[in-house]
């Protein structure tokens, strides 16, 4: 019997004996704190954004507290400490699909307000629709003295890969543990899921849109709304994960300091077209990545707009572009955009490729820019799998990436070049002042000029070079 056929690699963080949703929370919750107390750099990753010193790290489970004639048991705590300075934050767990309870949150933050601590910290599958906001409802009150942060899992599972793959980590042995603790989340035993469900109110929205009785009032427009935003969130993580870098939603500035503005522009959108829109900022690409979903036309397009260059021709400013993309499947669309109008010329890039200009309307005006799409199916399946839409978009996104924004560059004007040194030729013919009796308002009773001094004559040339005579 091979043994590579039958035997089990033992594992530091095993999913083998997780019985029940509780097992389930124990051991993410132990796996979890015991690494960011033992790998030094990935603990500060997570805990120093949230105020926490750069010292020392421990960690604890399921610690009893006396609140009121009661016990209560937080899932975990954090202490972290460096020199007079030390910051605490009790811990709540949930994993699979159970979700944050309101009345156990508002228990914990009492406990951390009577016994000095600075957060709490939620960790569970529940993306919220934009960053820094809490997937749970609290009393405001309670968060006077305590500060409330949420991790989503795929946000730690997305930490721990950086950390490990990008960053590093010092220690062989460190770098092994964090490794294990990686595989342990992304196991789909573990309860760290990814995003699957478009929630309850999908069906209902997608019905009302094709009989186009869907309501800016609607419930479910804000629900799936929300949920939307969640998966480009969710979306980001993954992708920063593959690049190793921080991958976030581009939202204008009332949107990032009231998300109930997000929300109504998206629910709005929904209600006129039947279209959600997003965008995405990926660092050093050309531009934020843009995504549209089409439920009326089931189709998903992504693309990005880039400047043309500032020179050149039309033709040459086409042909500046299609070189880019010398390797992209034939299908992408370009759209060129020239100055001073509404509409651009577009055509796939199997057609521009052949006749770059097909691309231009007029040649007396110039190109001012263009828009690289891709078009995709958009699944319409709540959950996740074939013909969904959660995998649809989380494909359109990493395929268009891949075959159109990793291959762009921007447009950035030559230096000025030296002039090559020449030998100057001087005229041997004796030259003559050349004087003007045109009249000016400069003309007047001053002295007359100099005469002309002939210069020529005092120069002697030999095997083209000149010496002064003196």
């Amino acid at each position: 019997m091979s043994e590579n056929q039958s035997w089990s690699t033992a594992r530091l963080i095993p999913t083998s004996g997780i019985n029940g949703s509780d097992e389930q929370e124990r051991r993410a919750t132990s796996a979890l704190l015991a690494v960011m107390s033992s790998v030094k750099e990935f603990g500060r990753t997570l805990t120093v954004p949230l105020g926490a010193p750069a010292g020392q790290i421990d960690t604890y489970i399921e610690v009893p507290f006396v609140l009121g004639d009661r016990k209560v048991f937080p899932d975990g705590l954090i202490r972290a400490k460096r020199g007079q300075k030390e910051w605490t934050a009790l811990v709540e767990v949930k994993t699979g699909d159970s979700e944050l309870a309101t009345a156990q949150l508002e228990d914990y933050l009492d406990v951390a307000r009577e016994n000095g601590f600075d957060a709490l910290i939620t960790i569970s599958n529940e993306i919220p629709a934009s960053v820094g906001q809490h997937p749970t409802v609290v009393d405001k009150k309670k968060l006077k003295k305590v500060a409330l942060h949420h991790w989503p899992w795929s946000e730690v599972l997305t930490h721990a890969v950086m950390q490990k793959e990008f960053r590093g980590v010092a220690d062989a042995d460190q770098a092994w543990i964090l490794g294990e603790l990686i595989r342990y989340l992304e196991h789909p035993r573990s309860g760290a899921m990814s995003f699957n469900d478009m929630g309850p109110s999908w069906v209902a929205l997608r019905d009302s849109i094709t009989s186009n009785t869907l309501r800016v009032t609607d419930k479910v427009a804000t629900d799936v709304a929300n949920r939307f935003d969640a998966l480009i969130r969710f979306a980001c993580l993954r992708l920063g994960r593959q690049l190793g870098t921080e991958v976030t939603p581009l939202l204008t500035r009332p949107e990032t300091t009231d998300p109930a503005v997000r929300t109504a522009a998206l629910v709005t959108s929904l209600v006129d077209h039947g279209v959600m829109t997003a965008s995405i900022r990926i660092p050093h690409a050309v531009a934020p990545l843009v995504i549209e979903a089409n439920l009326r036309s089931n189709r998903v397009t992504c693309y990005f707009d880039i400047d043309a260059p500032k020179e050149g021709k039309p033709t040459t400013r086409v042909n500046w572009l299609i070189r880019q993309l010398k390797d992209a499947p034939e299908t992408i669309s370009i759209e060129a955009f020239a100055s001073r109008t509404r509409t651009g010329a577009a055509e796939l890039l199997r057609d521009a490729r052949e006749t770059p200009t097909k691309l231009i309307l007029d040649p007396t005006k110039e190109i001012k820019s263009f828009r690289i799409a891709q078009h995709h199916t958009l699944g319409a399946k709540r959950g996740t799998g074939r013909g969904s839409f959660i995998d649809s978009i989380l494909h359109a996104i990493d395929t268009t990436y891949a075959d159109v924004g990793q291959r762009l560059k921007t447009w950035s004007a030559a230096p000025p070049r030296l002039r090559p040194t020449e030998e100057v030729e001087i005229d041997t013919t004796v030259t003559k002042s050349l004087t003007s009796n045109a009249m000016s308002s400069q003309d007047g009773d001053a002295p007359a000029p100099p005469v002309a001094t002939d210069y020529a004559s005092k120069f002697k040339f030999s095997e083209g070079t000149e010496h002064l005579v003196d």
